[in-house]
């Protein structure tokens, strides 16, 4: 599928096939391996580095069309550092689309791009990162879900899951949502909250996550009727 991922493709050391991201200033390369480490040139991003992405924005993954496009809240710092989403080791969200039945196998953060062939893309409520995601003010949340709106009025996905309670009652003024499906449809795609897949939300295991993924699953990817969903209001 055609769509909107920014990024680009390259050699990395050994002849590795590497993937370029958006880096932030300083980044001694803007190479990310692709190996199973994944990380920049073989190593962690410094403390230096991962300073330096503060406030860096990352490219939606993005193309028309898709089944379920989600929606984090921010990018962190090491999304920042290497240009790629939900890339903190610890954050459960590339195990649990494949442990859920969304990918075929566990992919890493620097593969994003293979998501749209799957129907499937990332954006976030505000691009900027943070080391924090309580660093966002309610003013930036609610201008984010205005823009997810214009995006998914361009893009025509299916389905938008929203990854964190938090933000999504935030966003769009929703205080006593739950994980699950909405009620609010967005320019006709159908709405689903997901916990925040981060490793600090201890609220939810990575069974239970991986459980909540997995009723999306079945409902956007024409499988059979969910099951009684697991969620709660935390995450």
């Amino acid at each position: 599928m055609r769509g909107g991922y920014l990024g680009g493709t390259g050699r990395g050391r050994g002849g590795r096939i590497a993937v370029r991201g958006v880096v932030a200033p300083g980044l001694k390369s803007g190479v990310v391996c692709g190996d199973r480490r994944w990380e920049l040139m073989g190593n962690r991003p410094s403390a230096q580095e991962l300073a330096a992405a503060e406030g860096v924005r990352i490219p939606d993954v993005l193309s028309p069309g898709l089944r379920v496009l989600f929606c984090g809240i921010n990018p962190g710092l090491w999304s920042g550092a290497t240009g790629f989403h939900f890339a903190r080791p610890g954050n459960r969200f590339w195990p649990a689309l494949h442990a859920s039945g969304f990918t075929p196998r566990l992919l890493r953060p620097d593969e994003q791009a293979e998501l749209p062939g799957l129907g499937l893309g990332i954006s976030n409520f505000v691009a900027r990162a943070s080391a924090r995601a309580a660093e966002l003010s309610d003013e930036e949340l609610r201008a984010g879900g205005l823009a997810l709106v214009a995006k998914v009025r361009r893009f025509r996905p299916e389905w938008v899951a929203v990854v964190g309670i938090t933000a999504y009652r935030v966003a769009f003024g929703e205080r006593r949502a739950t994980v699950g499906r909405q009620d609010r449809r967005i320019e006709g795609a159908g709405v689903w909250v997901l916990p925040n897949p981060s490793g600090l939300n201890a609220h939810w295991t990575a069974g239970t996550l991986a459980a909540e993924f997995r009723q999306l699953r079945q409902v956007a990817m024409g499988d059979e009727t969910p099951q009684q969903g697991l969620g709660g209001s935390g995450g």
